[in-house]
């Protein structure tokens, strides 16, 4: 857990978004609609974004979840693409932004020995993820400037090295990432192919 060894046991029935929230008291991850339409409760297992409130806890056991709090250095400095947001005046409730920036954070991660995502890109990979405040504008142009500046921090050498298997939700024709846990609470992929 973001980092850290963790280990508990966990009733059948546990959604990892209640084990994080009330277990673990990582109350960054949001509980929005209880249903895996909105995107308040997305993290990263094993490096994929999904939507915690469709995960059951013991889907969960030995992998490595990362929460938005397991986000930031240790410095309490922002990632590239929370500060590329700050920038871009992504955020404004704010009450979405720790589900977009840790789906988000896949895409920028996989951008940067490959060619940008372009805006469509962008969009398609947000559809999981519902904003009331920002009308999505400035969180793409915070994630144009986040993968800009990722493309930018890698020796010239790697940036065209090897081709990596396509993040999940951004249309790319490449081959897709393998599935980190199991479907059994989860819902079918979306539309745009990101893991729910």
């Amino acid at each position: 857990m973001n980092g850290r060894p963790e280990q508990f046991a966990a009733e059948p029935n546990e959604l990892l978004v209640e084990r994080l929230r009330d277990g673990l008291g990582l109350t960054g991850t949001k509980v929005g609609c209880d249903t895996g339409q909105c995107g308040t409760c997305v993290v990263q297992l094993d490096g994929r974004s999904v939507k915690s409130c469709l995960i059951l806890t013991a889907a969960a056991a030995g992998s490595r979840v990362t929460t938005i709090e397991g986000v930031t250095t240790r410095g309490g400095e922002l990632s590239g693409l929370q500060e590329a947001l700050r920038q871009e005046h992504g955020t404004q409730c704010g009450f979405c932004t720790p589900g977009m920036v840790m789906a988000l954070g896949e895409l920028v991660e996989n951008t940067a020995d490959r060619e940008a995502p372009t805006e469509p890109e962008i969009r398609e990979w947000l559809t999981g993820n519902l904003c009331r405040c920002t009308g999505y504008h400035s969180v793409v142009r915070g994630v144009q400037r986040a993968c800009s500046a990722a493309r930018t921090e890698i020796p010239a050498e790697i940036s065209g090295a090897a081709a990596v298997s396509a993040p999940a939700g951004s249309g790319s024709a490449s081959e897709p990432a393998p599935a980190s846990v199991s479907a059994s609470a989860s819902a079918s992929a979306s539309a745009s192919g990101k893991e729910v």
